[in-house]
């Protein structure tokens, strides 16, 4: 199973909405309750995006990616020009504006072998082959 970058940037945030559903997640992550668990590196570049549009110091993101690298139990897959091509035929197919979100579709498609992605994102609704679970059904 796979974890997108909303569930991440909740866990290292001061505050969010899905912070609490978060920190139980990671919590249940870093004690091997899913086994290993992986995110695609390039959740690192997405978090260094919406981290500097909150207007957040470069040491104080080097210090999140330190949290997020940390987490026992997570694996962050790299990607390959088999994933870039993946991604960029589903932002055509599936008509998905976010590069990232097909980063992760095409990363949870080819390099795990459930397909889950863990997200509160219905884009991955529309993706035949990937199944999403809504992170706060996996906390009850």
């Amino acid at each position: 199973m796979m974890i997108e970058t909303d569930v991440l940037y909740a866990y290292i945030k001061s505050e969010d909405w899905l912070k609490p559903t978060a920190e139980k997640l990671i919590e249940r992550i870093e004690k091997g309750k899913f086994g290993e668990v992986y995110a695609s590196r390039e959740v690192l570049h997405e978090l260094y995006y919406v981290s500097m549009q909150e207007g957040i110091s470069l040491n104080e993101f080097i210090s999140r990616v330190s949290a997020i690298t940390a987490i026992n139990n997570l694996k962050l897959i790299e990607t390959d020009y088999i994933i870039d091509l993946l991604a960029f035929t589903l932002m055509q197919q599936y008509n998905l504006t976010s590069l990232f979100d097909a980063y992760y579709a095409a990363t949870a498609l080819n390099k795990t072998d459930d397909r889950i992605i863990i997200s509160t994102d219905n884009v991955f609704d529309k993706i035949p082959g990937l199944r999403r679970i809504d992170p706060r059904e996996l906390i009850k």
